[in-house]
């Protein structure tokens, strides 16, 4: 019988990180662990040069919509899609407006996502669309759809692609718990149950839709108990601790690769931003951002890497620099880029153009 689990930290001394589970199966060495730094600290400095600088200085076409204090959920998890340049064999990956470390693990570059942003005709959507209504199917990513709930159908399509050409491949799914109120998410992951379709279905719940809070949208206490009215099973992680989300993704993928089917994951985090860059949160208790503040999952990740001594505070203003020198670089890169042509705009909306 599928059931809901909500993984908890074994009995720890005074001091010692709590959130850490007894047991993990999923570990990642030294190089992953710098590389999710170096992830999460570029996807931060990314949105806030975007958001506060760019925005501010009205060279943003429309809106922001960042992911500030929910890093390790996109680079924990995407840690584990298979890249490897070949469609028969590589993973799919549908994320959501606040994943933007699952288009730089991608291989998305600065300088293309800076480009979106200014609607510049070298952006993904080729200036058509502006800030994170993008995608690029030849890194496997579904362009998200503003209504969330839409993408879940979408994802469950691609791993009943998989299911039918009867490869490993996973159809990994990003969405927020507000997608989860929605008919066609329900629609969506029911069909990837009842079809045991390798889909991982990733929830970031950061407690607001927009301004609902999450006790607003839903009667059970974590998203992950609907799982067994599924079928499936589910799991509810601490979405501010890279390590667990990288354990728990992992072996969710693990499930779905060997035929086991589809799996409900939820990762709870906080937005530390209003909805967009012009919504001020006025609606959010101003007590909740000093109390998540502490839990900053770039900050714990960096101390578990100074405990192992894999990396000094020296090292942390290198990165940070070398990663500023890259997004200074793109935005010179990305200015410089022209507009798009009218005469092209119908070009790519019908099949054939």
């Amino acid at each position: 019988m599928a059931v809901a689990v909500k993984r908890t930290a074994r009995s720890a001394p005074a001091g010692a990180d709590r959130s850490r589970p007894a047991a993990r199966d999923f570990v990642p060495d030294d190089a992953a662990l710098l590389r999710m730094l170096y992830f999460m600290k570029q996807t931060r400095a990314l949105e806030d040069r975007i958001e506060r600088k760019l925005y501010r200085q009205g060279k943003i076409v429309g809106g922001v919509y960042v992911g500030r204090g929910q890093e390790a959920i996109s680079v924990g998890a995407a840690m584990h899609i298979r890249r490897t340049g070949n469609d028969d064999v590589d993973d799919i990956v549908s994320p959501s407006h606040r994943d933007m470390a699952v288009f730089l693990m991608q291989g998305v570059t600065p300088e293309r996502i800076l480009s979106q942003y200014m609607g510049r005709r070298t952006g993904l959507t080729r200036g058509r669309d502006g800030n994170m209504h993008m995608g690029d199917l030849q890194r496997r990513l579904v362009a998200f759809i503003s209504h969330l709930g839409d993408s879940i159908p979408v994802a469950a399509g691609c791993a009943m692609t998989f299911r039918m050409r009867r490869t490993d491949q996973v159809s990994f799914c990003f969405f927020g718990e507000g997608a989860a109120s929605r008919g066609d998410w329900h629609e969506g992951v029911n069909f990837a149950a009842v079809r045991r379709l390798p889909v991982v279905f990733i929830c970031n719940n950061n407690q607001y839709a927009y301004s609902t809070h999450v006790s607003r949208q839903m009667a059970v206490k974590h998203l992950s108990e609907r799982a067994p009215g599924y079928g499936l099973p589910g799991e509810t992680a601490d979405g501010n601790d890279v390590l667990e989300v990288y354990d728990t993704v992992g072996r969710a993928v693990r499930r779905a690769r060997a035929g086991e089917g589809p799996s409900l994951l939820e990762f709870e985090t906080f937005r530390m931003t209003g909805h967009s860059a012009h919504d001020d949160a006025g609606y959010v208790p101003r007590q909740l951002f000093q109390e998540w503040a502490r839990r900053d999952p770039i900050a714990r990740l960096t101390r578990v890497l100074e405990e192992r001594r894999l990396i000094d505070a020296p090292a942390v203003r290198e990165m940070e620099g070398r990663i500023e020198a890259e997004i200074d670089a793109a935005v010179d890169w990305a200015e410089a880029q022209p507009l798009p042509d009218p005469a092209e705009a119908g070009q790519g909306v019908y099949a054939g153009t």
